[in-house]
């Protein structure tokens, strides 16, 4: 996967400096500070595809994404991990306390969510009349009654109406988990 990618960077690398030599050339200014210019922009981009390699693979349970908000964010939604097996997959996100974000792509022959998270290990909880209250999620365990701390279960970015054992999975709706206080 990291040999991909940095192919796949070396490649939009050269076609980045290959757009930008073009469109001097083809503006009619072919001085010799575009040129140093073109170079400068072309090792720029070999250096950012460089660094981009040397970030963690996306199969790594860690993978967080600052930049999720709200329980979506399709740009992360390709570097997640994947769990579970099965035909309907959806996009699952994580938030702790401190604000960092696990993206998963859960793959699953389930019709609800909750069924889909316990099936793949990322949620637990205990029954009660109003359904599954959910005390551990993705290893990390918040109980309100004892730490005044709570997984607040979002769907597309809304707080939820419904517990995670009573929603039925949407195509493109993304599910999330939130430590919340």
């Amino acid at each position: 996967m990291l040999k991909k990618n940095k192919l796949v960077n070396i490649i939009l690398a050269f076609a980045l400096s290959a757009a930008v030599a073009v469109s001097f050339t083809g503006c009619g200014n072919n001085n010799a500070s575009t040129s140093s210019d073109s170079s400068s922009e072309t090792s720029q981009s070999s250096q950012a595809a460089e660094e981009s390699d040397s970030e963690p693979a996306a199969e790594s349970s860690d993978e967080t994404s600052t930049e999720a908000e709200n329980g979506t964010n399709s740009s992360a939604y390709s570097e997640g991990t994947t769990v579970g097996e099965g035909e309907t997959e959806f996009a699952f996100e994580v938030t702790l306390e401190d604000g960092s974000t696990t993206l998963y792509h859960v793959m699953t022959d389930q019709t609800t969510v909750g069924a889909a998270l316990l099936e793949v290990g990322l949620i637990a909880g205990d029954d009660s009349e109003y359904g599954l209250y959910v005390k551990t999620v993705d290893g990390v365990t918040l109980d309100y009654d004892t730490d005044g701390k709570y997984w607040a279960f979002y769907i597309d970015g809304e707080y939820a109406s419904t517990g995670v054992d009573s929603t039925d999975i949407v195509p493109g709706s993304a599910y999330a988990f939130k430590a919340e206080s």
